[in-house]
């Protein structure tokens, strides 16, 4: 094989890892754990994913990406389809419109950063299900659907850090 495919070839599963690691993120949070009551307040781990990458390298996860991985979620969740799509496309676009804020601060900041622009995703994500069940839905499962994802989010940020530390140096 040339060398020119190879370069090609790395260049390309680099460019694709945003993608692959948040459809990687939704298939585990969509993933039966048996514990009820759990899919009401299961973590919405892609949002991590689509803030970090949105905060980050945003031309590695364009919008388009973005609609196409809320779409997934909205199948593999069974939520009405495009209500996460929406919700990953507000997120991303105020990531992308703060990351001159948000890139080269604290990891507190950072957190935080995520912390309150899920909350207002979060909301929005309230917001679109009850219009679509034309009912006041009960926000506890939403509430600790954002707490566990804040809570996570450490976790994930780190993984994401270190991949991309190693891996996206290049670019």
């Amino acid at each position: 094989m040339s060398s020119d495919f190879l370069q090609r070839a790395d260049r390309w599963a680099r460019n694709t890892t945003p993608f692959g690691l948040t459809l990687t993120l939704i298939i585990i949070g969509v993933l039966p754990l048996h514990i009820p009551e759990y899919a009401a307040i299961a973590p919405v781990f892609a949002v991590t994913s689509v803030y970090h990458w949105g905060v980050y390298r945003p031309h590695l996860l364009p919008s388009l990406a973005v609609f196409v991985l809320g779409l997934v979620q909205d199948v593999l969740s069974g939520t009405p389809i495009g209500l996460y799509a929406v919700v990953f496309l507000s997120l991303y676009g105020v990531c992308v419109f703060q990351r001159q804020f948000l890139v080269g601060k604290s990891f507190l900041v950072y957190w935080m950063g995520f912390g309150l622009i899920w909350f207002v995703a979060s909301i929005e994500l309230w917001a679109l299900s009850s219009a679509w069940h034309l009912a006041l839905l009960d926000i506890k499962g939403f509430v600790f659907q954002y707490l566990l994802t804040v809570g996570l989010f450490p976790f994930i940020a780190w993984i994401f850090l270190r991949w991309q530390q190693a891996f996206l140096q290049q670019d």
